[in-house]
């Protein structure tokens, strides 16, 4: 059994050196102890299979058993898990990086547990790294996890290969534990996070709406949705609006401005935006106002496939389902727009 090289760290301006040698040393297979936010863990290059039975057999628990994987951008979820639902995304959104980890489909059909950590050395680590990382809590299973160095080496010096003390743990309690792999989702374990937390934001629907500029048809729209659902004393749902071409940071039209006024809306500080992939992903719905916004969508998301529609079509309405962009136009053919969103918008209120 060799010793277990411990290092200490305070200021990481000063201990880039460890953070450097702690993820070579991960990257050719070693084990090594490194703090997070939540407990000290016991970080593995994944893709190793002597450093993971190693790491078994030190925590004692069946090979099969997978470990949870550690990562530095949300993008990695991607490339380990399939079939991820919008609730997912949205606990990702709001809680990551931090004290939670999600349960979902690997791309073997399994399952795989994922989490972002919130601490800069554990962040630094893996992403200098440049391999998938595991790390379960640094404790023989059936232990407390550790919260502080102390606990964390007492049973694993002379097992491990490398070990950064950085003192007690930020939160001093283990990750919250979400099982995504069906519906209705089940919380495996209450940590750091709380239960009622995690229902609040997955139980809170989110629509988007997409236009081409985002600076009037989907302004109008989602203005008009959050008046609707303030008036029924809702909270139960998440608005969204974005362009599909647009240039950021330009404002609504003076048009859009003037009728969404004169129904008692302001939007006078409304910055319009391009869609990104993470606000389709997190969206229950996603409306759009022209065939070739959906097409575009689907291009650059097709997992969106089942959550897409024309506005009037998901309102049922039995007309022409394009509703046709105003710009340019007079502010007359920009109130017959409005008319026309208004009237879906009404219909949706209830469905939603």
């Amino acid at each position: 059994m060799r010793p277990t090289k411990i290092v200490k760290v305070g200021s990481l301006k000063h201990d880039e050196g460890y953070i450097n040698q702690a993820a070579q040393i991960l990257k050719s297979g070693g084990l090594v102890i490194i703090p997070t936010e939540t407990v000290y863990g016991i970080a593995a290059n994944m893709l190793n299979e002597k450093a993971i039975g190693r790491l078994s057999k030190i925590k004692q628990r069946p090979a099969i058993k997978p470990f949870s994987l550690h990562i530095c951008k949300k993008e990695s979820i991607d490339e380990f898990a399939t079939d991820i639902p919008p609730a997912a995304y949205k606990l990702m959104d709001k809680f990551w990086p931090g004290p939670l980890t999600l349960i979902l489909k690997s791309k073997n059909q399994n399952s795989i547990g994922m989490r972002m950590p919130d601490n800069e050395i554990a962040f630094k680590v893996i992403s200098r790294s440049g391999v998938p990382v595991v790390c379960p809590s640094a404790n023989i299973s059936g232990k407390p996890a550790p919260i502080n160095f102390g606990d964390a080496i007492k049973d694993l010096f002379g097992l491990v290969d490398f070990a950064i003390d950085a003192g007690n743990t930020r939160l001093a309690q283990e990750s919250s534990v979400v099982d995504l792999t069906g519906l209705p989702l089940r919380l495996i374990r209450e940590g750091a996070i709380k239960k009622e937390d995690i229902e609040a934001v997955v139980n809170k629907k989110t629509v988007l709406f997409i236009c081409t500029g985002n600076s009037c048809r989907s302004v109008m729209a989602s203005a008009l949705l959050k008046k609707m659902l303030q008036e029924k004393n809702r909270s139960d749902v998440e608005v969204l609006s974005a362009g599909i071409m647009m240039l950021g940071g330009m404002g609504a039209t003076e048009q859009t401005k003037e009728i969404l006024k004169e129904e008692g809306m302001d939007v006078s500080t409304h910055l319009s935006q391009m869609v990104t992939k993470d606000m389709i992903d997190k969206s229950d719905i996603v409306l759009v106002m022209e065939k070739i916004h959906e097409e575009k969508i689907l291009q650059a998301e097709p997992r969106a496939k089942n959550r897409v529609f024309l506005l009037k079509e998901f309102a049922r309405m039995n007309n022409s389902l394009d509703i046709a962009d105003p710009i340019g136009k007079s502010t007359e053919f920009y109130r017959s727009i409005f008319a026309n969103i208004k009237q879906a918008v009404e219909r949706i209120i209830d469905i939603i």
